[in-house]
């Protein structure tokens, strides 16, 4: 077992070469296979989704569990399909900006196309059985037979032909919140509530950013790869204007969200954040520098690690208001109405 290559898989997406990879063990080889420093974007989504139904009164652990696992293991399906099909189609090849940041095993040669469907079949079905445990909690109504068909929708076409039609920024919106918020507080507590889905946006808007960095930062070679997404098509400036606005509008949906009384004044904490907003937001007023900055980390990604530590410092501090608005509810009902 290697647990510094877990702890680093966690944090950074590792680059090794193949004679370090024989050398792993296979869950080192499944958290770099499935850029596992990026499920902690998904492992906030359940737990808010879990909060938002434990301050309805009706969180239960066993079917929140089976979110959390349930939708990790369907986002890292997803970024095991994506690699799998960027390879086929022949987007990863020439040395094309997945490679070059971080190990995509099956272009690198690190695993063969056999042993990458065998790690998405085991992961997918890990995520389906605990779909399907859900929709039984549920008694496989409507709603959550709809909620399980679109997230295997979005799963399944992310990459292709979602992402080349300017679509993936606007999958990734739905699926972060609506999705796994909206459809994670449905099959917990048994009912959809639209105040959560817009509850969830402060949170979403910010996992946004992050693929909206990543896009803006990779947006030459996608067009020269034809790849339309958002970026390509709207251009570079307007995207970094976009990122910007998406890194405002939560405060104010959260400020409107308390003066609608569905938030108690503690949700004021997310006001944290902003310190860490002003010191990334000048990054976004300028184009990507054409080589490395000194000290920058991760080079050639860019945008969207300021992206991405903005929304980790939102998203915390979000999840940790909700928290306490939830034990001010249960604790002190009275203490909002």
């Amino acid at each position: 077992m290697n647990f510094a290559m877990w702890k680093k898989a966690l944090n950074v997406i590792p680059d090794v070469s193949k004679e370090e990879w024989d050398q792993l063990d296979v869950i080192s080889k499944w958290l770099i296979a499935t850029r596992a420093a990026v499920l902690v974007m998904t492992f906030i989504s359940a737990a808010l989704a879990g909060l938002f139904a434990w301050r309805d009164g009706a969180f239960s652990f066993l079917p929140w569990i089976a979110l959390v696992l349930g939708l990790i293991f369907a986002h890292a399906s997803n970024n095991i399909f994506n690699d799998f099909t960027d390879f086929v189609r022949g987007v990863d090849k020439d040395n094309y900006y997945r490679n070059i940041y971080g190990a995509q095993p099956i272009a690198k040669g690190l695993m063969t196309k056999r042993q990458h469907l065998t790690y998405f079949a085991v992961t997918a079905l890990i995520a389906l059985a605990l779909g399907i445990y859900l929709l039984w909690s549920v008694g496989f109504s409507s709603t959550s037979w709809v909620l399980l068909g679109l997230g295997a929708f979005f799963l399944l076409f992310y990459t292709w032909p979602l992402k080349g039609l300017a679509l993936g920024e606007v999958a990734v919106l739905i699926v972060w919140g609506p999705l796994m918020i909206g459809g994670g507080h449905y099959v917990i507590a048994h009912q959809w509530n639209w105040f959560v889905v817009i509850a969830s946006l402060p949170y979403v808007l910010g996992v946004t950013t992050v693929i909206f960095g990543k896009h803006i930062d990779k947006l030459d070679m996608d067009k020269t790869k034809g790849i339309h997404t958002l970026p390509v098509v709207i251009g570079e400036k307007a995207s970094r204007y976009a990122v910007l606005a998406m890194m405002i509008l939560p405060y104010f949906i959260t400020v409107y969200l308390i003066a609608a009384k569905f938030f108690t004044p503690v949700m004021l904490i997310v006001l944290l954040a902003i310190p860490t907003f002003l010191k990334y937001y000048p990054v976004f007023l300028k184009p990507k520098p054409t080589s490395a900055p000194e000290g920058q980390p991760g080079w050639p990604l860019y945008f969207v690690g300021y992206a991405f530590y903005n929304n980790r410092t939102f998203g915390s501090l979000f999840m940790l208001g909700l928290f306490v608005d939830v034990l001010l509810r249960v604790i002190v009902p009275a203490f909002w109405r």
